[in-house]
């Protein structure tokens, strides 16, 4: 061993013990925060506020990504001293759901996987958990309504968004393409793979199931077939990656929404949610969106949604940059609320920070 390298990894052992030790410190005023705080201290706007910070100050060579997720991880095992946070998700384990939570909240939490959208409103509802992650809409496949319908109909809140990179990979237990029988899916991975299967695997039959993690568990206990899932499933099933990134659009993200008994202070970067009626009568939408216009306000989507109580009714789920308290925003919300029949804020929250 050359005299460079045994002094750059003796220099290494001491940075190690130093970063220990910051650590350590770090993690006793988090505890502090939690006494003076008498409770959880978790707050959505302080974590995003506290990771752009960091982004900004990187002086390199980590990239910026890299820096957010080790600093999430820090922030998550400090927050586990006082209490684990309790997050409930879109289940089985192993879906781009969990894969969303574990990105948002880091390690330390305990997850809760449930068998449904509505579950995971039910359990924050009802206090078995702090906090839900839930689908809200794909960049191929377009919005969730179930998820869409439970925010307008429940008192829950968003706290926050996650935006994940939806990465579809065959998985099998066999050691190649050719020994698969059958092919399982969810339906909506199925079509993000369209292109690639009729390519690839046209005859192949497909079976739609309920999840890509139940495809995946379903593969690994058909050694004759294979699946359509993501990485944290392979992983988890113990399968073989057939073939990696078979989605039709390499760009294709899905955004959760994070949802609690609370929604987030101001971080700086932030969006706010509603969802709103128009009466019926001529220009009505114009009249609505006319004040977030005016005040300045940037609309990032305007979804429209069939509302359940009349034929031919429709509710409007309006996405904006700023937070409700906000000036602008608020001026613009005030206005609206004069003019719509209709509206309802599901929350201000920061923009995703990872």
């Amino acid at each position: 061993m050359s005299d460079e390298l045994l002094k750059l990894r003796n220099q290494i052992d001491h940075l190690d013990e130093e970063i220990l030790a910051r650590l350590a410190e770090r993690a006793r005023c988090a505890q502090r925060v939690g006494e003076i705080k008498h409770g959880n201290i978790y707050r959505p706007e302080r974590e995003a506020q506290v990771l752009r910070r960091l982004a900004d100050a990187n002086p390199g060579p980590l990239p910026d990504e890299a820096v957010k997720k080790i600093f999430r991880e820090i922030m998550s095992a400090c927050l586990a001293l006082e209490q684990p946070l309790r997050v409930a998700y879109l289940g089985p384990a192993g879906t781009f759901s969990e894969s969303a939570a574990r990105k948002h909240f880091g390690a330390a939490p305990n997850f809760l996987p449930t068998a449904a959208i509505d579950d995971v409103f039910r359990a924050v509802e009802a206090g078995n958990v702090d906090y839900g992650v839930v689908p809200v809409e794909n960049s191929t496949e377009g919005a969730v309504g179930g998820t869409l319908d439970l925010l307008l109909a429940n008192p829950l809140k968003i706290c926050g968004e996650v935006k994940v990179r939806i990465h579809q990979q065959l998985l099998s237990r066999a050691e190649g393409i050719g020994a698969a029988k059958r092919l399982y899916s969810h339906a909506q991975s199925l079509a993000q793979c369209h292109e690639w299967l009729n390519r690839n695997l046209a005859s192949l039959p497909r079976v739609p199931v309920a999840s890509n993690a139940e495809a995946a568990r379903l593969a690994a206990e058909d050694p004759e077939s294979c699946a359509i899932a993501g990485e944290a499933a392979a992983e988890l099933y113990g399968l073989n990656i057939l073939a990696a990134n078979i989605e039709d659009d390499p760009n294709n993200t899905t955004r959760f929404l994070v949802i609690a008994r609370h929604d987030a202070g101001p971080s700086g970067q932030d969006k706010t949610s509603i969802v709103v009626s128009a009466p019926n009568r001529p220009g009505a939408m114009h009249s609505l969106l006319e004040p977030l216009a005016r005040h300045g306000v940037d609309m990032t989507k305007l979804q429209s949604r069939p509302a359940r109580g009349g034929l031919w009714e429709y509710v409007f789920y309006v996405d904006f940059k700023g937070h409700q308290e906000d000036p602008a925003v608020a001026a613009a919300l005030k206005e609206l609320n004069e003019r719509a029949a209709f509206v309802k804020v599901l929350g201000s929250y920061p923009v995703a920070a990872i």
